[in-house]
C-alpha cells in the first residue's frame, strides 16, 4: 500500500516516521489526542494532515501504523482489530520499508541518545556523506527530526522503549544496525520494565543484530553494559571514557586520545562532561563509517545543539530561561553541572534555579525519589512541581534540600514561585520530558510584563 494512516502521529518518533514516508512518496495522514510544536510545525510543513478525533472511522484504503502510545482499551484499537485492516507498528514499518537497505548507525543508552545521534549525523553531513536520520529531537544544524538522506548511511536514535501494544520488544530490535553506540545503561521506564536486568536483556538482543564486521562503541567502566556484553557479542568493541582504562578512546579534560595518541581537543562549544563523552562516542562511530577523527572534530566545532537539550529559550530582565528534557537523576545531575560550567565562566554568574516537572511514568511512581535530592544539590534554588497525584511524597524525599526548595502543586504555582525568586543574572533551568503547559514562554512573557509594569 502507498497510503498510510498513523495512530499517535504527534510523538517525535511517529511524526518523524510520517515525514520519511511522505518523502518516499506515500500518502500520509494521522491522528493523535493533541499535537503541539515542534512536531505540529514539521508535519504542517510536510503537508501531512492530522486529526484529533481519535474515534473517527479508520480509512479502509490505508495501512494503519500503530504508535506505542496506543492502548488496547482504546475504541480505535478495537475497530482496528475487528476490521480487516493491514497494520504494523511504527518501528516494524521503519525497519522493513526504510532501514532494510541502509547502512544503519544506531545510538542507544538511557541518556544522551538524541544529542549523540545529532552529533553523529552532523559529522557525516560535514564529511559530504548526506546521511538520512531519525532523531528524537530537532537538531539545530538540520531543523528537522528526520530525513531520508541521499546515501545509504542512516543515523537512528535507538530507543529501548517498547514497540506497540502487541509487540513489547524494544523498538531498536527492528533497526538492524551495522554499528551501534551503547552510551550508558540505567534503570528507567518503570512502567514497562520490572528491573534493570530486563532492560539489559533487550540490549543483549540488540547486540545479536550487529554483524561480525560491524562495530559496538561502548562506554567504559559501566557494569550494566559489561553484563550485556557477557550475554554475547559477535562484533568488535571499542570502549570510550574518561578513565585511564578506556581504550582506544579517552577523554582527559578537553584532550582526546585515540590508541595512546593525542589527536586534538574537544571544541569549546561542546559544554558539559556528558556532552563531551557523547561527542567522543560520535567520533568513534563516525570513524567506523569512514570519517577520520580530525575531520569529525572540525565538524563538531560547528555543532549547535538540539532543541530541548539545555536550549536557551530567551533572556528577559536579565533572567535567562533554559529548557531541557532531563527526567532522570543522572540526566538532572549532568544538566545542572553543564549549566553550572557556563555560569562559572560568565562575568556576572548569578544563581541557578532548577525547575523540575516529574512527568515521566518512572518519576511519577517515585522510582528514583531517593536520588533526586543529590541530583538537585548543584542548584542554588529548586522549584518542584508536586501535584497531588504523585505516587510518593516529594516533601519527605527532598527534605535535605531545606530552604533551597519550594513545592508548587500546580503549573501556575510553579510560575508564581519562579517569578518570586528570579533576579537579574539568574539562570532558570526547566527540566521536563513534556510540554509543561508551555511554562518556558509563559515565564518569559511574565518577566516582560513585570518589567514593563515597573518602568
Amino acid at each position: 500500500m502507498k497510503k498510510i494512516h498513523i495512530l499517535g502521529i504527534a510523538g517525535t518518533f511517529m511524526g518523524s516516521l510520517a515525514q520519511l514516508a511522505k518523502a518516499m512518496g506515500f500518502e500520509v495522514s494521522g491522528r493523535d489526542h493533541a499535537i503541539y510544536p515542534p512536531m505540529s510545525d514539521q508535519l504542517a510543513k510536510a503537508g501531512i494532515p492530522v486529526q484529533t478525533d481519535m474515534n473517527a472511522p479508520l480509512p479502509q484504503d490505508a495501512e494503519i501504523i500503530v504508535g506505542n502510545v496506543m492502548r488496547r482499551d482504546m475504541p480505535v484499537i478495537d475497530e482496528l482489530l475487528s476490521g480487516f485492516f493491514r497494520y504494523r507498528s511504527g518501528p516494524q514499518w521503519l525497519g522493513e520499508e526504510v532501514l532494510c537497505n541502509k547502512f544503519v548507525l544506531g545510538v542507544a543508552g538511557t541518556h544522551g541518545k538524541t544529542t549523540t545521534s545529532s552529533m553523529l549525523a552532523w559529522i557525516l553531513e560535514q564529511a559530504g556523506m548526506a546521511p538520512g536520520f531519525l532523531i528524537g529531537g530537532v537538531p539545530g544544524n538540520f531543523g528537522v527530526s528526520a530525513r531520508l538522506g541521499e546515501t545509504p548511511f542512516f543515523v537512528i536514535e535507538a530507543d529501548e522503549y517498547d514497540t506497540a501494544f502487541f509487540d513489547k520488544r524494544s523498538k531498536f530490535l527492528h533497526y538492524r544496525p551495522r554499528g551501534v553506540i551503547l552510551n550508558n545503561l540505567e534503570f528507567d521506564h518503570a512502567d514497562i520494565f520490572p528491573d534493570l536486568a530486563a532492560i539489559e536483556r533487550q540490549f543483549a538482543h540488540l547486540l545479536r543484530l550487529v554483524p561480525n564486521k560491524g562495530l559496538v562503541v561502548m562506554a567504559d567502566a559501566t557494569p550494566s553494559l559489561e553484563r550485556v556484553v557477557e550475554q554475547g557479542c559477535w562484533s568488535p568493541i571499542e570502549r570510550f571514557g574518561a578513565r585511564d582504562s578506556a581504550r582506544p578512546w579517552r577523554l582527559v579534560g578537553e584532550a582526546i586520545w585515540l590508541d595512546g595518541q593525542h589527536i586534538g581537543d574537544m571544541p569549546d562549544n561542546i559544554i558539559g562532561r556528558h556532552n563531551r563523552l557523547n561527542a567522543l562516542a560520535a567520533l568513534a562511530l563516525a570513524r567506523f563509517a569512514g570519517v577520520p577523527p580530525e575531520q569529525g572534530l572540525n565538524a563538531l566545532a560547528g555543532f549547535v545543539g538540539v532543541a530541548r537539550r539545555l536550549q536557551n529559550r530567551g533572556t528577559v530582565a536579565g533572567v535567562t530561561v533554559f529548557d531541557d528534557f532531563a527526567h532522570h537523576p543522572t540526566a538532572i545531575t549532568e544538566t545542572i553541572a553543564a549549566l553550572r560550567e557556563q555560569i562559572s565562566a560568565a562575568s556576572h554568574p548569578g544563581r541557578l534555579i532548577a525547575v523540575v516537572d516529574p512527568r515521566s511514568n518512572t518519576m511519577r511512581a517515585g522510582v528514583h525519589q531517593h536520588q533526586l535530592a543529590e541530583a538537585l544539590s548543584g542548584a542554588d534554588l529548586v522549584v518542584f512541581h508536586s501535584p497531588e497525584n504523585l505516587g510518593w511524597l516529594p516533601r519527605e524525599a527532598l527534605a535535605s534540600l531545606g530552604t533551597r526548595i519550594r513545592f508548587s502543586p500546580t503549573v501556575d504555582a510553579v510560575l508564581a514561585d519562579v517569578l518570586a525568586l528570579a533576579q537579574p543574572d539568574d539562570k532558570v533551568l526547566v527540566m521536563s520530558n513534556g510540554s509543561f503547559d508551555g511554562i518556558h514562554q509563559r515565564l518569559l512573557d511574565a518577566l516582560a510584563t513585570r518589567t514593563a509594569s515597573m518602568d
